[in-house]
């Protein structure tokens, strides 16, 4: 086994350069999002890729001009052996005003020792790392028992989950790997579900009677929306707050289960009261907790403190959770995704890293959210870890260390080669492979 690893590592040091070439090639695909519907490119050179490596192949747009690709290496013994998924988006955050990098974002460059562009850390780095190390593995002539799949899927940039899709189509395994921003970090994440919620009247009011509304023996029975949201606004604050000293998780800052105002929407112009405010909140949630439940809170909460005003009874808040893209429907779901320490394929990545780096990996939870919440949604224990650091994700000058990703490929070659040769329900296995 040591000589494996030993051997893993000399060619992934030795061939380093096929990497940053494989890495710089994905950056210079242009996959912003937004605007999105950009990734088909990508995604066609990424299919083509793999199906030299002999993975059989499926790609389809989930919207027209954002395809995912999937890709499937049968194993020798799929029935006994353990199968993977490796999964990593294509689309990256925007690059704001050129002019602030110090060259173009989608030509990748090598200043000391890190590589620049964008998606360098966010995350095509992990990516491009995974499909060298499945490349090392056979030009070693490794033989993979289980199933190993390949998932590279757009979208996850606003919220348009790509993942998600995959699932829906039926792909699984006994374990996956999300290859996103975790600074070799093994990670679990919190949660965010994006909602609006509306007030509507069902009466409009010209300007001029608000005299009548608001004093003493006006007479009519009307209110502003807006001013109405102003109350909503306080019952989530006082919402907020008690989550924030009744709940807790291992791993997380107390109080980071927020409920974020972020925009806010109402009226028609100045010569009538508000007959409708919208407010567009931003909810995160701990590994523990499901999105279907804490919106049940938050409406529970929110319903109580509109039956304790008389004009908010007669016009109740509205809500609407979540959406399929902050480009579409203005509204996300990321699920959140709580690790099972005790699992074998957790047991076998950490023992991975181990032999790989000689060092005992970071097992934590991120501070941002990632797809992996939903491969967790469908049941397949999953893990976030890959290369870089959340510091550059999304920043001017994005990079990633170039050492840090040969290290994650040295890992992630030696997981897959350990995992798809174990058997399913055995703790590990000792690689057999002809090549040595």
């Amino acid at each position: 086994m040591n000589r494996f690893v030993d051997k893993i590592s000399q060619q992934v040091e030795e061939r380093k350069d096929e990497l940053i070439d494989l890495l710089s090639n994905l950056i210079s695909y242009p996959t912003v999002s937004p605007p999105a519907r950009n990734t088909n490119e990508i995604q066609t050179f990424i299919k083509e890729y793999i199906e030299k490596l002999g993975f059989n192949t499926d790609q389809w747009e989930v919207y027209p001009g954002d395809a995912n690709v999937v890709g499937i290496l049968q194993g020798k013994d799929s029935k006994h052996y353990n199968s993977l998924i490796v999964n990593g988006h294509v689309d990256v955050a925007e690059v704001g005003d050129e002019k602030e990098w110090d060259s173009s974002p989608f030509t990748a460059r090598i200043q000391d020792s890190y590589l620049y562009g964008r998606g360098a850390a966010d995350m095509k780095g992990g990516l491009a790392a995974s499909l060298f190390a499945i490349k090392i593995l056979q030009d070693l002539g490794v033989t993979l028992n289980g199933d190993l799949q390949v998932q590279s899927v757009i979208g996850e940039e606003v919220g348009e989950a790509g993942t998600l899709a995959c699932t829906e189509r039926g792909y699984t395994a006994d374990y996956a790997v999300v290859v996103d921003t975790s600074d070799l970090h093994i990670q679990g994440q919190g949660g965010v579900i994006t909602g609006w919620i509306t007030i509507e009247s069902k009466e409009t009011h010209h300007d001029g009677l608000r005299r009548k509304m608001i004093h003493a023996g006006g007479g009519i029975e009307g209110a502003s929306a807006i001013e109405k949201m102003m109350k909503i606004i306080a019952g989530l604050q006082e919402l907020e707050r008690h989550w924030a000293v009744t709940k807790s998780y291992k791993g997380f800052p107390p109080g980071i289960n927020t409920i974020n105002p972020a925009v806010i929407e109402g009226g028609r112009h100045a010569a009538f009261v508000a007959d409708r405010c919208a407010l567009w909140i931003t909810v995160h949630f701990y590994p523990n907790e499901d999105y279907q439940t804490v919106t049940k809170e938050i409406e529970e909460h929110i319903r109580a403190v509109a039956a304790a005003d008389p004009w908010l009874r007669k016009n109740p808040p509205q809500f609407n959770w979540g959406g399929t893209s902050m480009i579409v429907d203005r509204g996300e779901i990321f699920p959140s995704l709580e690790l099972d320490n005790g699992h074998p394929g957790m047991h076998i990545l950490i023992n991975s890293y181990e032999k790989s780096l000689g060092q005992m990996p970071v097992v934590g939870m991120s501070p941002t959210v990632t797809d992996a919440g939903w491969l967790g949604r469908a049941g397949i224990p999953t893990v976030i870890f890959g290369p870089g650091k959340l510091e550059d994700a999304h920043a001017v000058n994005e990079r990633v260390e170039i050492q840090q990703l040969l290290d994650f490929t040295k890992v992630i070659a030696v997981f897959m080669a350990e995992w798809c040769n174990t058997k399913k329900g055995e703790e590990s296995h000792e690689i057999f492979t002809t090549a040595f």
